[in-house]
C-alpha cells in the first residue's frame, strides 16, 4: 500500500486539520526513538521502507501509516476505570448497533475520551471475557512498562577455548539476516583468535517450563523457547499461520553451524544443547530492533510470537520466571503499577490464544488511554502500532474504502472460535480522539461478528 493513500484521506478530513496533529505532536514531547522517530521520518519523507544498519539486509520494521490527528489526545488525563453510566453522546446509537445478534449473546462494552478519561458508554465494561488478541494491549503496555520502548533482545555467542556457545536471549524476531551478520561477527573473531575449527552448543535455558502453548503444536505459534530464528517457520517467507518446526532451537543451531562453515569456520560436532562452558567470554552479539519497534509489529500483524517473547521478556525484568506462568504474573504486576482496573483479569498467555484469558472492556480503554498520556510517552508504540482501519495489518481487509472509519478507526483485532473483540482508537468528526473496546462471546460466525464490530467502531466517528 503506497503511503500516500493513508496520508492523503487522514489530511483530507476537514475536521482533522494538520494544526490540530501539529500541536497534538508537540505536546507529545520529543520524537527520541522507536516508533515516534519512525512516523516523523515517515510523515516528513514518506520514505520506502528502508534496512536495518546494525545488520545488513535486515529490514527495519516499517513505520505504521498514521492518521495525524490519531495523536490528538495526547494531553490525556491519567485513565480510570470506566463505570456503568447511562448513554451520553455516542451512547444511543452503540446500544442499537450492540443488539446486532452477529455479536452473541455475552457483550461487553467501553468508550472513552481520551483527553479527559470521560466516559461515554459503557456495557459491562467492568466484566472480564476472553479477549483473543486484544489482550495483546495488555502485554505491549507491560512490556514497555518494565523494559522502556529503546530496550533491544539480544542473541550471543561466547566462547571458551575451542569451544563456543549460541545463547538464546528470547527474540522471536531473530531472522536469517541477522543470523547471517552474527556469524559474520563470530567468524571475525575466530581468526582474530587464530581459531579455524570449534565445537558449537547453543543454550536456550533462559526459558523455564513447557515451551509448548497448551493449544499444543500449531500453525499460530511455534513452540516458545529462548532461541529460534524466522519464528520457526519451515517456510522462512511465511506470515500469519504456516507449518512450524518442532525444534526450532536445534533448527537456529543448525543453520548457525552451515552460516559459519562458509565463512571457513569447521564446526567438529553436530551442534548440541549445553550451557556455556566455565570461563566463557563474549565473542560476538547482534540485538533485535528497539522494543517499539517489536511492539508495533506484534500489534499490526498480531503476531504472537512476538507476543510471546515479549512477555517473557517482562518476566525476566519483573524478576519473574520466564515461563507461561511467569509472564502472567509479570504482565499483571506491570499493570497494577499503572494502577489498571484488573479485577477479574487473568493473563495466561501474552498472545491470546489461551481460552482461560480474561480482560474487561474497561482494562483495555483504560489502557490505551494510559498510552495517550503525555505522562507516558514511552507507552506511543501501542497507539501507533494499532493496525489502521482498510490500510494495514489485521484490518487491512476490513472496512471498506466507503465506510467512514477508514483510516479513522485504528484497532487491535481479536478472534477465536467463539470469541471476537476489537479494541482500540477513532478520530471522531469533532478531532476528538476515543478509545473503545468491545468484546463479544459465543458469537454465531466470525464474519457476521466482525462486521458488527466494524459498524460498532465506525459509529463513533461521528
Amino acid at each position: 500500500m503506497p503511503a500516500i493513500r493513508t496520508w492523503q484521506l487522514a489530511t483530507g478530513a476537514a475536521t482533522v486539520g494538520l494544526a490540530l496533529a501539529a500541536g497534538a505532536v508537540a505536546a507529545a514531547g520529543p520524537w527520541e526513538s522507536g516508533q515516534r522517530l519512525a512516523e516523523r521520518e515517515w510523515a516528513a519523507a514518506q520514505r520506502p521502507e528502508g534496512t536495518d544498519q546494525r545488520v545488513p539486509g535486515r529490514k527495519r520494521p516499517a513505520p505504521a501509516p498514521s492518521a495525524p490527528a490519531v495523536l490528538a489526545g495526547l494531553g490525556a488525563a491519567p485513565a480510570t476505570a470506566p463505570a456503568d453510566a447511562k448513554p451520553a453522546g455516542p451512547g444511543a446509537g452503540l446500544a442499537k448497533l450492540i443488539k446486532d445478534p452477529g455479536l452473541g449473546p455475552l457483550r461487553t462494552a467501553s468508550v472513552v475520551e481520551v483527553a479527559t478519561g470521560r466516559t461515554l458508554y459503557a456495557r459491562e465494561a467492568g466484566k472480564a471475557m476472553p479477549p483473543a488478541s486484544t489482550i495483546k494491549i495488555a502485554t505491549a503496555v507491560a512490556a514497555l512498562t518494565a523494559l522502556g520502548p529503546d530496550h533491544r533482545i539480544p542473541t550471543t555467542v561466547v566462547a571458551a577455548g575451542r569451544r563456543i556457545t549460541l545463547v538464546g536471549g528470547g527474540d522471536a524476531s531473530l531472522d536469517r539476516a541477522a543470523l547471517r551478520a552474527l556469524a559474520d561477527r563470530t567468524a571475525r573473531a575466530l581468526r582474530a583468535r587464530g581459531a579455524d575449527s570449534v565445537r558449537l552448543a547453543y543454550d536456550t535455558s533462559l526459558h523455564r517450563g513447557n515451551p509448548l502453548h497448551p493449544i499444543g503444536m500449531n500453525g499460530n505459534l511455534a513452540p516458545v523457547v529462548a532461541l529460534m530464528v524466522d519464528e520457526g517457520r519451515e517456510d522462512p517467507d511465511s506470515t500469519g499461520y504456516g507449518a512450524r518446526s518442532d525444534d526450532p532451537a536445534g533448527d537456529a543451531a543448525r543453520l548457525f553451524a552451515k552460516l559459519l562453515g562458509e565463512r571457513g569456520v569447521q564446526i567438529t560436532a553436530s551442534p548440541a544443547p549445553g550451557r556455556p562452558a566455565p570461563g566463557s567470554r563474549p565473542l560476538a552479539v547482534v540485538r533485535s530492533a528497539p522494543l517499539s519497534a517489536l511492539v508495533e509489529r506484534m500489534l499490526t500483524d498480531s503476531d504472537n510470537d512476538l507476543a510471546e517473547a515479549l512477555a517473557r521478556q517482562t518476566a525476566r525484568a519483573s524478576g519473574e520466571e520466564m515461563s507461561f506462568a511467569g509472564a502472567g504474573r509479570a504482565v499483571r504486576e506491570q499493570l497494577a503499577r499503572l494502577k489498571m482496573p484488573l479485577a477479574g483479569s487473568r493473563f495466561a498467555d501474552g498472545s491470546g490464544l489461551n481460552r482461560k484469558d480474561r480482560v474487561s472492556a474497561g482494562l483495555l480503554t483504560a489502557l490505551l488511554t494510559r498510552a495517550a498520556s503525555p505522562d507516558h510517552p514511552g507507552l506511543r508504540p501501542v497507539l501507533t502500532g494499532l493496525p489502521v482501519a482498510g490500510f494495514s495489518g489485521t484490518l487491512r481487509d476490513r472496512y471498506p474504502g466507503s465506510s467512514p472509519g477508514a483510516g479513522l478507526v485504528r484497532a487491535k483485532t481479536g478472534t477465536l472460535t467463539g470469541v471476537n473483540s476489537l479494541s482500540g482508537t477513532v478520530v471522531a468528526s469533532d478531532g476528538r480522539l476515543l478509545a473503545f473496546a468491545f468484546l463479544a462471546g459465543d458469537t454465531p460466525s466470525r464474519d457476521a461478528a466482525q462486521s458488527a464490530l466494524d459498524r460498532l467502531a465506525a459509529s463513533l466517528v461521528s
